[in-house]
């Protein structure tokens, strides 16, 4: 049987590019190498793609971007080709791909761009479909369709950057009025907790709303939850599994970008330290939410759990990171799933979905 063509896509101009190269790598490196062939290519943070065919290990480090063998490379959406398109020269290449891995994380990754491109063009690819991504992407969409299903979240209010900059008293007397101190403040559409604060007071929310506005249009404030940072991996199309539960502990106020990539101080507790029967209604909660706001593929879902058992959805992250640390691919190893075979599964349910959608 021949091998399929597998096209891994890292990088790109998300504030979580370094993230993206480091999962890429993990991944690349777990893809059998006996089922598929794998070409990589790589997005640089000022939008540039290129066919990389370099030392696996330059992606992590970001040193693929020097490499002198690098090609100019694009995806068309034109379906009649499949593939990838190289520049050589003055000719131009094609590649056939077979699937698509987008190890994209954040803005032009999980926001539905690079899924309705690559729809566009026909390519089975992995994780959630353009319109999934968009909705889970913005947590503010997500935030009010899970409210609608009446799955218990933390409460919220929002409001555009130009409304705060028109009236941003009215914005302020509107958190203040609905949720009080202290709260969190978040871009609507951002991952990896690029751009969160906590505000413990009218000062702090100014700064912590011009920070959030650096990375999107639209202002999400919500009230502190104090609990457990639980977390679930699902996997599947029509009819998805979930993990068992996963907890972090961090010395940050909250599990940020630092936490999470660099000062490496979290804790994870696999499973979680909440009761079973908690655990089990987060894994309810988590598949249930998943089928609601169309994930396919995969997703992490992420919980806050208080002391008195209650459970509140925090966010929905349709490529979650990779990385040696990141907590899907331990919660589906702790499942039982290695990384090699989650990868064949992953591959295995784009062809699936795509199938199904001819």
């Amino acid at each position: 049987m021949s091998k399929k063509q597998i096209a891994v896509i890292f990088g790109g101009k998300s504030s979580e590019h370094e993230i993206s190269r480091i999962s890429a790598s993990n991944i690349i490196k777990s893809i059998s190498k006996d089922l598929y062939d794998i070409t990589t290519i790589g997005i640089t943070k000022s939008g540039e793609w290129n066919l990389f065919n370099g030392d696996i290990d330059d992606i992590a480090s970001g040193e693929w971007e020097n490499n002198p063998n690098n090609k100019k490379a694009f995806i068309s959406p034109d379906s009649s080709v499949k593939g990838l398109t190289v520049i050589s020269g003055s000719k131009l290449e094609f590649i056939h791909i077979d699937v698509v891995i987008p190890v994209l994380h954040g803005k032009n990754g999980e926001d539905g761009s690079i899924q309705g491109l690559l729809q566009l063009a026909e390519i089975p690819y992995v994780g959630c479909d353009m319109t999934s991504s968009v909705i889970c992407m913005d947590k503010v969409i997500a935030n009010t369709m899970l409210d609608q299903a009446k799955i218990d979240q933390a409460k919220f209010v929002w409001f555009y950057t130009y409304e705060y900059k028109d009236n941003s008293q009215e914005c302020i007397n509107k958190v203040e009025k609905n949720l009080g101190y202290p709260v969190f403040v978040k871009p609507s559409s951002a991952g990896s907790s690029v751009g969160v604060s906590k505000a413990n007071n009218r000062q702090e929310l100014i700064n912590a709303i011009k920070k959030a506005s650096k990375e999107d249009k639209k202002i999400l404030v919500e009230e502190c939850i104090i609990g457990k940072e639980v977390e679930c991996a699902v996997l599947g199309n029509d009819k998805p599994i979930a993990s068992n539960t996963g907890e972090i502990s961090t010395s940050s106020q909250f599990y940020d970008y630092e936490s999470k990539y660099i000062n490496n101080t979290s804790t994870l507790y696999i499973p979680a330290r909440i009761p079973q029967n908690i655990s089990e209604k987060v894994r309810e909660i988590a598949i249930k939410a998943y089928k609601i706001l169309g994930c396919e593929g995969l997703t992490r879902v992420d919980f806050f759990v208080q002391d008195d058992g209650r459970i509140l959805l925090n966010e929905l992250n349709t490529f979650p990171g990779f990385t040696s640390i990141s907590m899907y691919p331990k919660l589906m190893n702790d499942y039982g799933m290695e990384t090699p075979s989650l990868i064949d599964k992953l591959i295995d349910l784009a062809i699936e979905r795509n199938d199904n959608n001819v």
